[in-house]
Formats: C-alpha cells, structure tokens, sequence
C-alpha cells in the first residue's frame, strides 16, 4: 500500500487512497505506529480515525489532505455521514483481523464502507483464522481471489512449549498466583472469556501482591492504553484480558501466555497462542483445566494435532471428582479383527508323560494306532 500509494502522490492536492479497517482502537494505534516506522523515509501522510479521541481534530487533519487511513468503523462512518471525509477516491483497502470484526457483528458496516470505495479497487482480508463469513465476504465484494497462506495453524503452535494443570475448581486461582510468584517471567499475558471474570482475576491477583492490570470492552480507553504502555514497560507483571480487547496485540518476546480459562473455539485458541512465539522467539502456553475443560481441551488438541500432557501441581492434589476412564482394550491382530482366528490346540499331559487326545482328532488317531498294533 505505501508503495503503491508513494508512487502517484500529489503533493498539491492530496486524495486519500488508502484505508485500513480494524476492530478495535489498540489495534488503530499498533497498525499506525507500522506505518509510521515503515514510511519514514516516504512523504506518505496517514491518520487515525477512531472513538475516544476529539473529532474536530480528526476533521481537521483530514481536511489538510490525507494519503492513508486507519480507522475502526464506526467513527469512520460518523465523519462520512458528516461530509468530513471522501471514501470515493479509496482504491487499496485492508480489513486487518477480519474474523473478528464480522464476529462482532460489523459486518454491515463494512459493506457500507465497501459500496462508498471506488468501485476500481483491491481489498486484502487478513486474519490467522479464515471462518466461513469470511469467505462469503469475499465471495461477494472479491473478483478472482487468490489466498496466500503464511502458514497454518500447526505451524504456529508448533514453535511453542505448551504445559497444563489438571487443578479443583476451587483451587485455581490459588494455583494461577502460586504459578504468577514463582515464575521467572516478567511478563505474564493472562486470558479470560469474560469481562467480569477479568474483572475477578485482578482484584485477586492484586490482593496477592502481584502487580496485575486488566482490559476488556468495559474499561475506559485511556486507562486499557495507560495498561498496556505499562505491560510494555514491565512496570506491570500480569495482564490479565479478554480476547477481543487483547486482539492484535503485539509484546515484543513475550515469554508466557495464561489461559486461565479456555476459550470457546480452536481459532480463539490459535490467536492467543499467537501473542507469544512472535518473529521466531520461544514462549510457553499454560492451559488450567478444570474437570469441565477435559473434553473441550482434547478437542483443541485434535484440531491443532497437539498432545499436551495433563500436570498436576504437587501442592494442589486433585479432589474433585474425575471422569471415570474407560479400560484399555487390548489391541487385535489383523485376523482376530477379521474373524479368522483359531485357538491353538495346546495337548494336556497324562501322568506317563505323554499327550492326551481329545475330540475328534484324537478318536481318529487311536483308530490308526489300533490297527498299526493289529498288523503288528
């Protein structure tokens, strides 16, 4: 996109050209800190649009003449109902963690955007997970798709040392801050499904000592940036997140990922996997099951053709309940599994010594040998 947009600038009247959706207004700041640091030495301008910020000063940015947006979509549809910007001219568009936008239902406002974009343009949906509303979206807007893959799911995992704690119910937030004090990692990103479980997790872990922070949808924008700038910094130890809010985000090496609970879906699971292990530096997965979680973790297992083996900690001996395990079978022979099998004849030993004869093979031979004596 810089490239292309670089190489018909107008200096004397500036046409935005090229826009990039994403879902949420971290993800505005880390993909407009990219383009900051990969068009430096270009005369590029671009801009952020997005909720929580003065909408004066965006339109007064944008009317100074802008190249490129990065915009979540609903601010960007407020400025164009207010005539303050010109999607018509737009001909490179990205929807960067596409999966997730539709799955938080911004899926009209997308073609909203779409149908306002010159109708000569390029569209490029990025995601680590391609879902089926996906490729309807493209069906519909994309001419003559081609997909390029990166790598697959296994790939991604595959670089990442993954453990579990099988752990009581009761005991895993008493297992989860025993793990948080003791590990040697300074930055610790933990994931819960919702917010109120975040919410939950951190008035805990703080009243364990632990320097933790939380984000999810429900806490103001400022304070989920104020943070992250200090997971960053490593002024915070723990951060504790809900996937949407945690969507996009990138900690240099960041060495460890909790899952405190599991979430819903394989793909969430590849995406939280994907916060460490990032450029090719090692991290660690840590998956707390529950008695509830067994199924569904070996499920994620299948998908991701992963074999984690269960731990249990030394300090927190189960006591809940367990599944009961069903016998192993003793594995067939390929005739036992065709119905060929035959038992084999194992003779009995009479006191003289030698075998005796049973059934209908043993009355022929005493026949034979009545009449080898008979010749005799």
């Amino acid at each position: 996109m810089l490239n292309r947009v670089n190489n018909d600038l107008n200096f004397n009247k500036r046409v935005l050209r090229g826009l990039i959706l994403v879902p949420t207004r971290e993800l505005v700041e880390q993909v407009s800190k990219s383009l900051s640091e990969y068009g430096k030495y270009l005369k590029v301008k671009h801009t952020k649009i997005m909720g929580g910020t003065s909408r004066t000063k965006q339109a007064e940015v944008l009317s100074g003449g802008i190249d490129i947006v990065v915009a979540t979509s609903g601010r960007l549809l407020d400025l164009e109902r207010e005539e303050l910007i010109d999607l018509s001219s737009v001909n490179f568009i990205v929807l960067d963690e596409a999966d997730t936008m539709l799955e938080m239902g911004f899926i009209k406002e997308i073609e909203t955007i779409f149908s306002l974009c010159s109708p000569y343009r390029q569209i490029v949906m990025c995601s680590a997970t391609v879902s089926q509303n996906i490729r309807k979206l493209a069906k519909e807007f994309l001419r003559d798709p081609v997909t390029v893959q990166l790598h697959d799911r296994r790939d991604r995992v595959d670089i990442i040392k993954h453990e579990s704690f099988k752990v009581d119910v009761k005991k895993k937030k008493e297992l989860v801050a025993h793990i948080l004090k003791t590990t040697k990692h300074d930055q610790v990103l933990l994931f819960v499904n919702k917010k109120d479980s975040a919410d939950a997790a951190f008035e805990y872990f703080r009243s364990q000592g632990i320097k933790v922070a939380a984000i999810h949808g429900d806490v103001e924008y400022k304070s989920r940036v104020q943070a992250i700038k200090d997971f960053r910094s490593k002024k915070v130890k723990v951060l504790v997140a809900t996937d949407i809010a945690a969507r996009g985000l990138d900690i240099k090496e960041l060495p460890l990922v909790i899952n405190y609970t599991l979430p819903e879906s394989t793909d969430e699971f590849t995406h939280r996997v994907g916060r460490t292990g990032r450029a090719g530096s090692k991290g660690t997965v840590i998956s707390m099951l529950t008695v509830e979680d067994y199924n569904h973790f070996s499920k994620i297992e299948r998908d991701l053709r992963l074999n984690v083996k269960r731990e249990i900690h030394e300090d927190f001996p189960l006591k809940d309940r367990q599944p009961r395990q069903k016998p192993m079978k003793k594995k067939m022979s390929l005739s036992e599994k065709k119905g060929h099998y035959k038992k084999k004849y194992t003779p009995k030993i009479e006191k003289d010594g030698l075998p005796k004869r049973t059934g209908a093979k043993s009355k022929k031979t005493t026949k034979r040998d009545a009449k080898r004596s008979f010749r005799k």
